[in-house]
């Protein structure tokens, strides 16, 4: 048992891994991270990570409608059931001068959200995702099934897209970035799907002066409301299969966001969501009983502890330790 306590290390409630980052063509995409024409998918994951794991606290941008992060802590997140779970940090802010007073609103950048639980145990976000299902989920506006290709341009122009229901229209350039908008590291088409949200944002300028007010929707998107607000915080109770049959995780290993609106706001450009960093709200809360057979009670003085040996999440309780699903390592 000596060498074992000697190699513990206790587990971080910040974002710790990034997996996967390709962003929709935006005008802060290849600025934040900063890409080159020799990165690769895995070099730009790599930068995103540096950028917001650890409570680094940078901006990762994900772009127009479907850019993409996914990411995940180093231990499972576990559902507390009555409580929120976990933050998901971004750059939303209200503003004092929206028209609208019934509801905040600033620039709110809304992603959907969507949870995975590592059911093989190959510690890889390759397993059936679930979304968490927002104040906007059941809403007729809210579209299912969409889809948007974009199309590399040529040379720093304006990115084409299309979808899947006969829209089309572009990424516009605007003369604050100008660096290319397409992820450099991509191929020349870049296909996303999922849902989409309707536009939230109203442009209340006066004497042909625009204004643009984002709205924030209720509850359930990243970079939807300011990080010191529960706006930014998610209960895993809320997962709901592809059918929107909700799901009882009681943990999960993997978060994704993608950008949920189309909209471009004149001058202010595409709304994307940008990402600052993820919090474990509670992260010294065992995995349930009904998750693994690790024996503990509200009651037991013994009461485990997430830990991580050569990389892996176990669980130390007493002088006894288990792996994440619950079998007895020593």
């Amino acid at each position: 048992m000596s060498l074992i306590l000697s190699i513990l290390m206790t587990v971080s409630p910040y974002l710790a891994r990034v997996y996967e980052y390709m962003p929709a063509p935006g005008q802060f995409v290849n600025a934040m991270p900063v890409a080159t024409m020799d990165d690769t998918p895995q070099t730009m994951a790599a930068k995103a990570e540096a950028a917001i794991a650890n409570n680094a606290g940078k901006t990762v941008c994900l772009g127009a409608w479907g850019g993409y992060i996914v990411f995940g802590f180093d231990h499972p997140v576990v559902n507390s059931g009555d409580e929120y779970d976990f933050r998901i940090k971004g750059n939303a802010t209200y503003a004092s001068y929206a028209k609208d007073t019934n509801r905040k609103g600033g620039a709110s950048e809304p992603g959907i959200v969507m949870v995975s639980y590592d059911a093989n145990g190959n510690g890889l976000p390759d397993d059936t995702w679930y979304e968490l299902a927002g104040s906007e989920y059941n809403s007729p506006q809210t579209i299912r099934h969409y889809a948007v290709t974009y199309t590399r341009p040529n040379g720093l122009e304006d990115v084409p897209w299309t979808d899947n229901r006969g829209g089309s229209g572009v990424v516009p350039r605007n003369e604050f970035h100008q660096q290319d908008y397409y992820p450099l590291w991509a191929p020349d088409e870049l296909t996303f799907t999922g849902s989409r949200l309707a536009p939230n944002a109203v442009d209340e300028g006066e004497n042909g002066e625009h204004s643009f007010i984002l709205y924030c929707y209720d509850y359930g998107y990243a970079d939807n409301h300011p990080n010191k607000t529960d706006g930014c915080k998610f209960c895993i109770r809320w997962a709901v299969d592809q059918n929107g049959v909700p799901k009882d995780l009681q943990a999960i290993h993997f978060v994704k966001v993608y950008t949920a609106v189309q909209q471009v706001c004149g001058w202010i450009g595409e709304t994307s969501t940008e990402i600052t960093g993820a919090e474990d709200l509670h992260p010294d809360m065992p995995l349930p009983d009904t998750q693994t057979d690790i024996p503990w009670s509200a009651q037991n003085p013994e009461r485990p502890t997430k830990i991580l040996i050569n990389g892996q999440i176990h669980i130390l309780r007493g002088e006894k330790v288990y792996n994440a699903q619950g079998a007895l390592v020593k």
